[in-house]
């Protein structure tokens, strides 16, 4: 028995001085050992180990080829790891994630998690493998990350087919549910940044508006959603079709009726960027392509009040007489405020390939939305159907409209003053716009019941205007008549303001 704990003792012994020495031959080795001669022995090593091993690996780096762009593969399992290593992982490192206000968590280096895919199971590990040359006195040393798949190779065709093919896909849809929207904006030509900086410059998108707090009629709201999120679920039937993955709306409707209000519901619903691009600011067709081109998927690319942005609106109508002198006049002030804003050359036929031209389908996904409030002034071409799909009216508010805005300023659903107002609106034309100011409390002591009188009192004046307009007209056409003259609908209109 007094044998055991000597044997014990002996072969601790035995074993601690063998790894002692291995580690000092080992220090050696990399010491005096030339890297090259290192490198082929560990090579022939993996060959033989991977000969015998029934196993497979992959590895997927940050940085393949231009090292100033990541990898988007490794970008996307990087995003797909961040959901089921924060499960499963006892090692996790937290940082904040690009283009995100929230902490991102991800497997620590050397870490490893297991995942199973159709029975299948894999491991992932983070690793990362350090520069062989020696870095320079104020230069950190040359990492290069990477993570490395691991499954049985019985496995091997479901693998790298459909697994793979999974964690990109759902990393990506991982990244775009954590990422920051953004509002971009074009900039004039000449203050496009240097080499291989973007023509767009933009802000955090933060607006806060819904089709839920919009003042639109339900069966309207609910035919526009569905419009939106069929577009959205629709890739393969676009690939099927042959068609673009894109597709155009035009708002349009008196100023206050909640157009750029609509874009911003659009984007919050599909959780899409805004790219809001600005004509005059474009030099000629080809800087509108780079731009385009500049793009991501999953955005709507806005031109707002199109009809005042360029000389684009009805240039092949013919016209005569006064209204061809209006419009001479017209098209030159938007020239000379063309020149003002970078002496823009850009022209329909550019505008119109930019929305359904042969460019038009690099990137997928992407709305193009144009807003107006004279809907007859564009050229047919513009917003044909094919390029402009969908047009939407935004008229002034109904009664549906105003309870939303009740609801939303004065959390109201019913009041007894809401027949008054719903009696008033069938007569009187007033924009959300105007609704919403008055039911806005102008101070603490506003209550409900003082900002509905507030919006009683504006559509009656509202009201009495209107009266107060017409009569004005049918004295002016009984005065015409009277005197055996005829009056134009422009002469009428400048009489009945006088």
């Amino acid at each position: 028995m007094e044998m055991v704990p000597s044997t014990m003792t002996e072969m601790w012994t035995t074993m601690g001085s063998t790894i002692a020495s291995f580690m000092f031959i080992w220090a050696i080795i990399r010491q005096y050992c030339p890297y090259e001669l290192r490198r082929y022995f560990e090579k022939y090593t993996h060959t033989i180990m991977t000969y015998f091993s029934p196993y497979i690996k992959i590895s997927i780096h940050e940085f393949t080829g231009d090292r100033l762009k990541r990898s988007e593969a490794y970008v996307a399992v990087e995003a797909y790891l961040s959901v089921n290593s924060s499960k499963t992982a006892k090692r996790l490192k937290a940082e904040m994630g690009k283009d995100s206000n929230n902490l991102v968590l991800s497997m620590d280096e050397y870490e490893k998690v297991t995942d199973e895919f159709r029975g299948a199971k894999v491991w992932w590990v983070a690793s990362k493998v350090v520069s062989a040359t020696r870095p320079m006195a104020y230069y950190p040393e040359q990492e290069k990350r990477y993570y490395r798949l691991t499954f049985h190779k019985r496995y091997r065709e479901m693998i790298t087919g459909a697994y793979l093919e999974h964690v990109v896909k759902e990393g990506k849809e991982i990244k775009v549910r954590n990422r920051q929207r953004k509002l971009y904006t074009n900039s004039p030509g000449y203050k496009w940044p240097s080499y291989k900086q973007t023509m767009w410059s933009h802000i955090v998108f933060e607006h806060p508006a819904t089709f839920g707090t919009m003042a639109l009629e339900p069966d309207k709201k609910k035919e526009i959603i569905e419009d939106l999120v069929t577009f959205s679920e629709s890739k393969k039937f676009y690939a099927r079709i042959g068609k673009a993955w894109k597709r155009g709306y035009l708002l349009y409707g008196p100023p206050g009726t909640g157009k750029s209000t609509m874009i911003a519901a659009m984007a919050n619903l599909l959780n899409y960027d805004v790219y809001d691009l600005e004509l005059t600011a474009v030099k000629d067709n080809t800087e509108l392509r780079k731009l385009l081109i500049e793009t991501t998927s999953k955005s709507i690319i806005v031109i707002e009040d199109i009809d005042c942005s360029l000389d684009l609106t009805g240039q092949r109508k013919k016209k005569g007489g006064k209204a061809m002198a209006d419009d001479e006049k017209e098209r030159k002030e938007v020239k000379e405020e063309s020149s003002n804003s970078g002496n823009s050359k850009v022209t329909l036929s550019g505008l119109l390939n930019f929305i359904d031209g042969l460019w038009s389908a690099c990137g997928g996904e992407r709305l193009i939305v144009f807003t107006t409030n004279y809907v007859e002034k564009l050229d047919p071409a513009l917003i044909r159907r094919g390029r402009m799909d969908k047009h939407i009216e935004l008229s002034y508010c109904g009664f549906e409209g105003f309870k939303v805005l009740a609801k939303n300023y004065l959390n109201l659903e019913t009041h007894p003053l809401f027949d008054a107002i719903d009696g008033l609106m069938k007569e009187v034309k007033i924009t959300p716009a105007d609704v919403a100011e008055n039911l806005m409390p102008k101070s603490p002591l506003d209550d409900a019941e003082k900002c509905l009188w507030s919006l009683i009192q504006a559509l009656e004046e509202a009201k009495e205007e209107a009266e107060a307009e017409a009569a004005a007209a049918k004295k002016v056409v009984e005065q015409s008549q009277d005197g055996g003259g005829v009056c134009s609908e422009n002469c009428l209109a400048e009489k009945a303001s006088e």
